[in-house]
């Protein structure tokens, strides 16, 4: 942990300072006398600094969340103009703008930072980040005062326009957590969580909401990688994209923003000509809570911040706060500005608890395991047992196949890469599997202009099965595990998803010990691959190989009588990369 400290320290200042005698204070007064009645005769007036204030002033620096800066350094004028001293010292607060997550890497050291992130006070926007700073930099100077300077709720931003004014949405309703090809009727927005409180507590209530509504551990995995990946499409870099994205949306698909009520506030001020309307969602929010937080130990410097603390914390400073669109400490708002038209609540919101740091961290990883490319060797089973129909739906099992596989292609971004093969017995001359289509980026191009992405849906809905093939699986699956690993990207999460609907059925073929002993020899912890396996259909009689295949790469293996629910299983799947390691 961090030194974290309940009180400010009050031991005796190490610094060296030029105290003014009595001789010194008349020089410096006729001194002064002389500039003024000069400045005066030349039409020049000086303010904002009295007698008491001179070389020797106590320099407080302030670095602030940017929307809080237009009122904290208003503050900080009129606080420098009524001279506040310690020790006689006049403490002059100099205020700036500092990004909060740029403040807390720069301390901890654990990821990219611009600017000068030093100071002597810090007002992050939200206590998520000195509890992040807390829990990774042991030597760090954080002293909490109790204090918080302002405070604004998350809600849910849509243009006014598209607006629905539905009454008692919740968190699950807000962000998608269905199966592929289930479409979403809005676009989901949020700026980048490894960035933005705002981002990473929109994780974090969508978690809670979902861990109480999910009746088990794979629902809640299945659904909380579905809300990922709609919120990875609808990520932005920072505030003023997100903003951009915001402003330029439109019928077809209406974005909504997740961003604090204040940030609503500055939406619409910039934005007139397409103003937004927030939405106070029934189950609870979080609040940003803009923390007073010192990071000096000097004697002189703690006294100060807690001389500068006492101002912003008065009736003035606190209409100047609400001013600008935040709330006060008790949730009090100005309805003149916040207001009922635009779609603001006087009332306040549910608070909900803050994220712990395990929370923080946790979900942090959940995000960058998502966030990392995938690279996928589909293989799909073109055996003659493909062409049974599936009862109710007027398809055969390929047909179904091929469109879940094509709707699973939803769930991977641009720059992923995806390959395809099929596979039965004696498919290519003596081989039982070939390929379909290369692994390629899916926004890759071919040599006629067509995506990938296309090339795989198009490839993967004109499958035809062999009317005699069976099902050679051990030897597919040695030879996609002998291709990844030729081809592995360390940059990338390396995967092999093979779809059959029965057991392997290759007469005079590979036997599974022969394929386990394989498999064994060319795996490594360094080099994952895991191989999962969606089997589907009643022509599966034994799921035992397939999870020995499974367990020997990290991966998984699925069984289901109804085709149709291979969408579902896609999102079981996929949600093995934010299942934690110790699992």
């Amino acid at each position: 942990m961090g030194r974290h400290r309940g009180k400010y320290a009050e031991e005796p200042s190490d610094r060296s300072r030029r105290h003014r005698g009595r001789g010194g204070a008349v020089a410096a007064l006729a001194a002064a006398m002389v500039i003024v009645v000069g400045l005066a005769v030349a039409g020049v007036y000086m303010f904002g600094q009295g007698d008491g204030c001179g070389s020797s002033d106590i320099e407080l620096n302030v670095a602030v969340s940017p929307e809080l800066a237009p009122a904290l350094a208003d503050l900080a004028g009129d606080f420098n103009n009524e001279e506040h001293t310690v020790d006689n010292h006049c403490v002059r607060a100099s205020v700036r703008e500092a990004d909060s997550a740029d403040v807390a890497f720069q301390i901890t050291g654990s990821g990219a930072t611009t600017g000068d992130t030093d100071s002597h006070v810090w007002i992050p926007d939200s206590s998520v980040w000195p509890r992040l700073v807390q829990s990774q930099a042991g030597d760090a100077v954080i002293t909490e005062t109790g204090t918080s300077v302002a405070r604004s709720p998350l809600v849910v931003a849509e243009l006014a326009e598209y607006a629905d004014d539905q009454e008692g949405t919740t968190w699950t309703d807000v962000v998608p957590t269905g199966a592929p090809g289930e479409e979403a009727d809005r676009v989901v927005r949020v700026v980048d969580p490894t960035r933005s409180s705002s981002g990473l507590a929109t994780l974090y209530l969508l978690n809670g909401a979902l861990e109480e509504a999910s009746p088990d551990a794979d629902t809640f995995n299945a659904q909380m990688t579905a809300a990922l990946q709609a919120l990875h499409r609808g990520t932005s870099a920072d505030e003023d994209s997100a903003f951009l994205a915001l402003s330029g949306g439109n019928a077809e698909a209406p974005p909504v923003m997740v961003m604090s009520e204040q940030a609503v506030w500055r939406y619409n001020t910039a934005h007139t000509d397409a103003a937004a309307q927030p939405s106070y969602l029934e189950d609870g929010t979080y609040f940003l809570d803009y923390p007073y937080i010192v990071r000096s130990e000097d004697s002189e410097i703690t006294r100060a911040a807690e001389v500068f603390r006492a101002s912003v914390r008065s009736e003035a400073a606190a209409e100047r706060l609400l001013d600008e669109g935040f709330r006060g400490p008790e949730g009090e708002l100005d309805g003149g500005v916040l207001t009922e038209d635009a779609g603001f609540r006087a009332e306040q919101p549910t608070e909900l608890p803050a994220p712990s740091e395990g929370s923080i961290t946790e979900l942090t990883r959940f995000w960058n395991q998502l966030k990392m490319d995938s690279r996928v060797l589909t293989i799909v089973d073109v055996s003659g047992s493909m062409l049974a129909e599936v009862p109710g739906t007027g398809m055969t099992r390929m047909q179904v196949a091929g469109a879940a596989s094509a709707e699973g292609l939803q769930m991977f971004s641009e720059s992923s890469e995806l390959g395809l093969w099929e596979f039965s017995t004696n498919v290519n001359n003596n081989l039982h599997y070939q390929e379909v289509a290369p692994i390629r980026e899916l926004q890759a191009t071919d040599d006629s202009g067509n995506e990938h992405r296309d090339v795989l849906g198009a490839a993967l809905q004109a499958m035809q099965p062999l009317p005699e093939g069976d099902t050679a699986l051990y030897e597919t699956y040695l030879a996609a595990y002998q291709e990844m690993s030729r081809t592995y990207r360390p940059d990338r999460t390396n995967v092999i998803l093979m779809l059959t609907d029965g057991d392997n059925d290759n007469p005079g073929g590979m036997e599974l010990d022969e394929l386990m002993s394989q498999l064994e020899s060319m795996s490594s912890p360094s080099r994952p691959i895991p191989i999962i396996t969606i089997a589907f259909g009643p022509d599966v009689q034994n799921l035992e190989p397939l999870q020995r295949i499974a367990a020997a790469t990290g991966g998984a293996a699925y069984m289901t009588e109804d085709p149709t629910e291979i969408g579902d299983i896609f999102l079981q799947a996929f949600s093995l990369r934010i299942v934690t390691e110790e699992e």
